[in-house]
Formats: C-alpha cells, sequence, structure tokens
C-alpha cells in the first residue's frame, strides 16, 4: 500500500544562519533551566537539518559524498551545539558551552547554495527520539580507549551523530554519509578522498554508526556497515545508535539480518518521570505517577466498553500522558522539538482562543500541556446533537482552519502523486478494474490543480475526534498536526477536510454539500464541487491503505488491534467501491 511520504521544505542558507546567530545571541541571555536547554536542542536540530541540506545538494551535483572544507564546517555548527546540549544536560540545564564565534563566521563564509531542501527530522517531529537518549546511551563510549570514527546517516543522522561524537568526547566532528539506491538494498556512493580518510580513521578505532531506526530494512545501516565490512574493518568494532532496540524486519537481507543479531547496539529508553518536574510550573504538583495513555491507551478513559474502541496504529501515535495535580487533570502530549512543537503551539492556542478546541496551557520541551476536560464525552458516545447542528459546527471549525492556516505550495502531496496513491491501492484491495475507473482524472490534473488553495488541513475527521462538553459545545481534539505527520497527505485543500468529515460522520451526498458551504460561508471562499470529486476516491484508499498496512504491522504483536484495523479497512472498502460504481458527476471546466 502506498501510505507514507518524505515531508521536505526549501530554506535560504544565508538567512537560517542569521536567525541562527540571532537566536544564539538570545540564548546567552536567556536564564538556566529547562526554557533555555530546551531552546539550544532546538538550535541543534536546526543547524543539522541545515547541514543536511547543504551536504545533500553539493551530493546532488558531485553523485558521491566528499570531504571538503565546506563538509567540515557544515558539521562543526551542530558539533558545537551537541557539545552545549550535552553540558546543559550533564549539569541539570545550569550551565553550557557557548558556540565559538568563529564556528559559524567559518560556515557563513563558504559558497553556500541560495536555496537548498531540508528533510523533516521525523523522530523530531514525531516519534519522542530527544537527543539526549543518544548522550545516554553513547556514554558507553567513554570506557573506549579512544574516540571512535563517528558515522552519521543523514537526514537526521547529521544531529544525532554530533550527539554521539560530543558524549564520546570526540575532538572533531563526524562524518556523515547519504545511503542511495534501492530502499532495501542501500550503498555508499564516497570520493576518493572521502573513502581514504574514512577507512584511515576506521583502521585505528572503533566505528559508532548513528541514525534513527532502523526501518523495514535496515538497509542504511547495512549499507554503512557492508562498506566497512567490505573493506577490512572487523564486525566486532562496529558500534551501532539505533533508535530502538527491536530487530531488523522481513525487509532485511540475510546478511544484515544476521549482523544485527550480533551486534553491539547502545539505546537508551524513553523516561516520562522527568516530565512532572518539566510542566510543574504550569500543572501544579502532582499527586501520583504520570500515566501512559499513548499507543491508544486512552480508549480506557473515554470508552467504558472495549467493544466500542476506536483502532489505531498504536507504533504511530504521539507519546500521551495523564497528569493528576494540584490545578485538575492535564493530557500531556508530544508535539515536536524545537520549532516543530512551538508551531504547533501556535496552532493549539489559536483554536483555543477561538473555542474550536481544547484549553493549551504551554509547551514545555517537546511536550504539549492541555488540560484534560472531564465530563467531555466522544461523539459517539454522546446523544442530543443534531446533525444540522453538527454541520454547522463542524463547518465553522473547516472554514476557520481553511481562513487561518494558509500553508506554502509543496507541503503536501500533489494531485498526481495523491491519484498514483489512489490507484494503487484501490488495485491492491479491488483489482485492476477498479483501479482504471480513477484514470479518467489523469487528463484533468491540470486545470484541478489551479483550484486548489492549500491549507493545514485536519485530516483526521473521526467521529470520536469530536468531544461533546457538558453545555453541548463541540471541540475537535488532536487537531494541531495530522497535515504534518509520516504520511503522504499533508496540506491538501479544505475540500479534503469536508470530504473526510462526510466520510467519518457519515453524511450522504446532499449533507456533504451543506458542510461545504457552511466551510465556505466561514472561510470566504467556495469549497470546489470538482475537488470533492477527486478527493473523495483518494480519501477513501488512503484510509484503506492505512488501516491495511498498520494491520499487518501489529498482527503478530497486538492481535486484537490487528483485528479493529482490519474491520476499519472493511469499512472503508465497500464505501470506495461504491463510490467507483456510481456515475460520475459531469466534468465542467
Amino acid at each position: 500500500m502506498l501510505v507514507y511520504g518524505d515531508h521536505a521544505r526549501e530554506v535560504r542558507p544565508a538567512e537560517v544562519l542569521a536567525s541562527l546567530r540571532e537566536r544564539l545571541l538570545q540564548v546567552g541571555v536567556m536564564p538556566p533551566g529547562l526554557g533555555r536547554h530546551a531552546a539550544l536542542v532546538g538550535l541543534l536540530i536546526e543547524a543539522g537539518e541545515l547541514a543536511q541540506g547543504v551536504l545533500d545538494a553539493d551530493f546532488a551535483e558531485r553523485h558521491q559524498d566528499t570531504l571538503s572544507p565546506l563538509h567540515e564546517a557544515c558539521l562543526a555548527l551542530p558539533m558545537a551545539l551537541a557539545r552545549a546540549v550535552r553540558d546543559s544536560y550533564r549539569s541539570g540545564f545550569s550551565r553550557y558551552t557557548p558556540v565559538p564565534h568563529e564556528v559559524l563566521a567559518t560556515l557563513e563564509s563558504q559558497a553556500l547554495p541560495e536555496r537548498v531542501t531540508v528533510k523533516v527530522p521525523e523522530g523530531y517531529a514525531y516519534y519522542a527520539l530527544y537527543p539526549e537518549l543518544y548522550l545516554e546511551a553513547a556514554s558507553a563510549l567513554q570506557s573506549l580507549p579512544r574516540p571512535p570514527l563517528v558515522i552519521g546517516i543523514r537526514s537526521i543522522g547529521t544531529s544525532l551523530a554530533c550527539v554521539v561524537a560530543a558524549a564520546a568526547d570526540s575532538p572533531v566532528p563526524p562524518l556523515t554519509v547519504r545511503p542511495g539506491g534501492h530502499p532495501f538494498q542501500r550503498t555508499l556512493n564516497l570520493s576518493p578522498e572521502f573513502e581514504r580518510e574514512l577507512l584511515a580513521r576506521a583502521s585505528e578505532a572503533h566505528v559508532a554508526i548513528v541514525d534513527e531506526g532502523p526501518g523495514m530494512s535496515g538497509s542504511s545501516f547495512g549499507a554503512v556497515a557492508d562498506f566497512l565490512e567490505d573493506h577490512g574493518v572487523p564486525r566486532e568494532r562496529l558500534l551501532f545508535f539505533p533508535s530502538h532496540a527491536g530487530e531488523l524486519e522481513p525487509a532485511a537481507s540475510e546478511r544484515h539480518r544476521t549482523r544485527w543479531a550480533q551486534a553491539r547496539r547502545y539505546t537508551a529508553d524513553f523516561d516520562p518521570e522527568p516530565l512532572l518536574s518539566w510542566v510543574e510550573d504550569l500543572t501544579g504538583s502532582a499527586y501520583g505517577p504520570i500515566v501512559d495513555v499513548g499507543g491508544g491507551g486512552w480508549r480506557h478513559k473515554v470508552f467504558p466498553d472495549e467493544r466500542n474502541w476506536p483502532a489505531v496504529h498504536i507504533q504511530q501515535e504521539r507519546r500521551k500522558y495523564l497528569v493528576l495535580a494540584e490545578r485538575g487533570t492535564f493530557l500531556l502530549k508530544f508535539a515536536g522539538l524545537g520549532a516543530h512543537g512551538e508551531r504547533r503551539l501556535a496552532r493549539a492556542r489559536q483554536l483555543a482562543d477561538a473555542s474550536l478546541a481544547p484549553p493549551v496551557e504551554g509547551l514545555r520541551h517537546g511536550f504539549l500541556v492541555q488540560r484534560w476536560l472531564e465530563g467531555a464525552r466522544p461523539l459517539p458516545m454522546s446523544r442530543g446533537m443534531d446533525r444540522a447542528e453538527l454541520m454547522t459546527r463542524v463547518g465553522a471549525y473547516l472554514g476557520f482552519r481553511a481562513r487561518r492556516f494558509l500553508a506554502e505550495p509543496g507541503r503536501g502531496a500533489s494531485l498526481a502523486k495523491l491519484l498514483e496513491m489512489a490507484r494503487y491501492n484501490t488495485a491492491r484491495v479491488l483489482g485492476d478494474g477498479y483501479a482504471g475507473a480513477l484514470d479518467v482524472w489523469a487528463s484533468r490534473l491540470d486545470r484541478l490543480s489551479a483550484e486548489v488553495r492549500p491549507v493545514e488541513t485536519d485530516n483526521k475527521l473521526q467521529a470520536w475526534e469530536w468531544l461533546v462538553l457538558t453545555d453541548g459545545r463541540l471541540l475537535k481534539a488532536d487537531a494541531v498536526d495530522h497535515h504534518d505527520a509520516h504520511d503522504l497527505v499533508g496540506c491538501q485543500d479544505v475540500a479534503w477536510d469536508v470530504v473526510g468529515a462526510a466520510v467519518e460522520l457519515g453524511l450522504d451526498a446532499a449533507e456533504q454539500d451543506i458542510l461545504a458551504e457552511y466551510v465556505a460561508r466561514a472561510s470566504g471562499r467556495a469549497v470546489s464541487p470538482r475537488l470533492l470529486d477527486f478527493y473523495r476516491p483518494c480519501y477513501l484508499a488512503f484510509q484503506v491503505g492505512h488501516h491495511v498496512m498498520a494491520a499487518s504491522a501489529l498482527e503478530a504483536l497486538v492481535p486484537a488491534e490487528a483485528a479493529r484495523l482490519r474491520r476499519a479497512a472493511e469499512r472503508y472498502t465497500p464505501l470506495l467501491r461504491d463510490h467507483l460504481d456510481a456515475p460520475a458527476r459531469p466534468f465542467e471546466v
């Protein structure tokens, strides 16, 4: 199934460096504490993104990784920031090592591209992958006779490798590489100079290979290890720093699986207990231990009967915790480190101020703090709201997003990508005949694309995501980040959410048109009926793919959840079939 996608954005290196310089000055006058530490982590992440973008641009031009003053200057900045984060963390956030002026000046003096593409570091943005965990994991390296050679795998491995090198007290920044080729059979492409330097350093020391993952095949880790082994580096001197302790999945090669099972791997688990001190200024002192409600655990709190539980992909849910404290009960949800979290905080506050989403208390080093609304019930468990009122309120919410949360072009899948996904997923579940019915849209994409006005769509409009308060008000839960998730959809025209709401709330065609009119009134812009027609099979095909893939991933791990996911997929599949069987509305130019 086609479900996932990489999100990227273009930046101007000169502007990023100017911003980093200004914010480094601001950090210098911040008082010691978690706020300053979180700001340092945010700077590390952004410096790592910039290094990734510049070095990937150089790779694209030369078709290989090279060693040059540019490579060294790009990595010197995140390395200096990694040392600052290390010192701040080890001192309990009381002190840090400032970034030397010449580190920024040297990078600013390089011949940098006008624009580069930076990729979203998924672990920092979605999965609560803290650099501090790699500091903990890499503390074992200090027992080695000498600091290891550290190799980071771009993208996120750029900054994580700097953290590992800092933890090992390495005097030099890491090297970074961009494995390429088939996703399950990646290889390295290095310049002769890069290869000589890497192998010379690897001949005298252990080699720490750093990235998040491994994913479905582990081939990025495998590509680096294959290269080193093939050039005579003993397997016992290879040290791996992944984001989890799991084994490789079946897509991995036999060589990679065998090596991974025997490898020296270093990880550290996320400990939620420090969150209590992080948020105490917002919540007051906690009355008891923090309660994990991630991985679908929140369903225990709102659905008394397990038979009513909605299906969730528990491996992809953001970390969530409940805290019972002096000032009430609070939900802590991971919203992203650095700028990723700050953007989501701003969005959550706008929605709360408009009385469209739950109140927000603040953001503490990646975790959004919101009050848990006692007495609120998910829409399927509530009674008393008629459909006309529901469409009015949902329309007001979607119209607000369409008016206030405009998105830059390119932050979501193109219509062509959505059509490709829809056709592929439909063929997998209904056969090529049904998939072929989507081909009619291919010749219409240029005209349709002209109607798209991308916004930060909600993208998660299932009935249980709507909360009915005791006074009858309707709020949208979990409303800040699904347009910026690890899937291919991303930001779309608001018509995507109109279709999503219609599907998830069981609206018929006439009710969908009424909802679109409410959205138009609230946003000040008509919703394209042609986009509604196009998005519907795309939405259904995406949901089928998402639920089928999630069920497959959990089949052996959590059979009961996999069964729920398969039942959800079975709900979307006939809706997709019925749509493709129905006569199409004429496409008017």
